[in-house]
């Protein structure tokens, strides 16, 4: 049983950001005056021991810190030599970072459908294939792990390159193989609010190809290989910060316990609301044998769902709508000309409830009580 924040009892935020510190402040600030004792601010000794504990954790052989997710997915993008004339197809439901990457590169993002785990559709993926089309790149969201045998075999049959967003992902599995793992590279993001969450912006992209793992870290930092500052290639200044990697060391001690907190919380809000009219939860943390979720979002549908998150707020529970609740190709200044009604009605109908290791037993059942509240009015029949 997880005890209540004194402090917060009365309102639920969607994240109590200042818990990313408080949970673990002591071993924090132990590392933070190491750190600035030592004056070991740039690619040091806790860059490559996180990269190292990092790539043992996913399977991988190797993991490469970088600056953020975002440039991580670019640098990968590069990497593959997709560009100009190219085609990458993912999915509009996703954060506009993971378009922005394959822009910055030169290439064309094409947007397919959502399904109903709110990943990518792969059929409707496929129906979009051109002769321009160079990868696939699925978004591993909220905690969830595609299919990725089917996206394996698509890629092989088409030739196509498999890059995998897993921005969200990391420590997510689909039988028993970490997201992040399955293509020709992939990204997580340490953002505060992940699940492995620094103290400011980060990210790591995990490979198997050792080629492929030394170039990425000589672009990370100008195109420079590590003797005497050679400049290879044309780079970019996108190295994990030294600092932030040794936050991140000492959370990934603590991640499996807060991938188990965060099962806990979703296997409490499913007990509480899978029998609600009207709404459509995640799948269980145990409902499918083959996927293994950590919750970095708890994202349903709702057939009233303004309404809902009005009720929520009234009651004092934050809620998010996932991207500003619009889908990437809804950005009408980004000029993108494509139409997809289910990812909008998804769209239209999705929220977050709060999902954190900060939640106590009490406050998850708060949450449920008040959607229960607001879903179950007008539905008993009066005699």
């Amino acid at each position: 049983m997880v005890t209540a924040p004194q402090e917060t009892m009365e309102r639920i935020p969607f994240f109590r950001y200042q818990h990313v510190f408080t949970a673990e402040r002591e071993k924090l600030i132990e590392a933070f005056l190491d750190i600035g004792g030592r004056g070991a601010f740039i690619l040091q000794d806790e860059v490559r021991h996180f990269e190292a504990r990092l790539a043992e954790f996913c399977g991988v052989g190797h993991a490469i810190g970088v600056g953020n997710a975002t440039d991580g997915l670019e640098l990968v993008i590069a990497a593959a030599g997709i560009g100009a004339g190219d085609e990458v197809i993912l999915p509009s439901h996703t954060f506009v970072a993971s378009a922005g990457a394959v822009v910055a590169n030169g290439a064309t993002p094409v947007f397919a459908e959502v399904g109903t785990d709110h990943l990518m559709d792969l059929e409707d993926a496929a129906r979009r294939v051109t002769g321009r089309t160079r990868a696939l790149m699925p978004t591993q969201l909220n905690g969830r792990t595609a299919d990725m045998d089917q996206y394996e075999a698509l890629a092989d049959e088409l030739g196509l390159i498999l890059l995998e967003d897993s921005a969200q992902g990391l420590g997510s599995k689909f039988k028993k193989r970490m997201a992040g793992t399955f293509g020709f590279a992939g990204v997580y993001s340490f953002y505060p609010a992940k699940t492995l969450g620094a103290l400011g912006d980060g990210g790591a992209i995990v490979t198997n190809d050792g080629h492929l793992a030394d170039l990425l870290r000589e672009r990370r930092d100008h195109g420079r290989t590590g003797a005497g500052g050679h400049v290879n290639y044309w780079g970019r200044n996108s190295r994990l910060d030294n600092l932030q990697a040794a936050f991140l060391l000492v959370k990934l001690e603590s991640f499996p316990s807060e991938i188990e907190r965060r099962r806990e919380i979703a296997e409490r809000y499913n007990a509480n609301l899978a029998d609600l009219p009207g709404v459509l939860l995640p799948p269980a943390p145990d409902a499918e044998g083959e996927h293994y979720d950590v919750f970095q979002n708890y994202e349903m549908e709702v057939d009233d769902r303004d309404g809902l998150r009005a009720h929520l707020e009234n009651s004092g529970i934050g809620t998010i709508l996932q991207w500003g609740g619009r889908a990437v190709h809804e950005f009408e200044r980004l000029g993108v000309n494509v139409e997809l009604p289910r990812t909008e009605a998804v769209m239209r109908r999705s929220l977050l409830l709060p999902m954190n290791t900060s939640l106590s037993d009490t406050e998850v059942d708060r949450v449920c009580e008040v959607v229960r509240d607001y879903q179950l009015r007008g539905t008993e029949v009066t005699i």
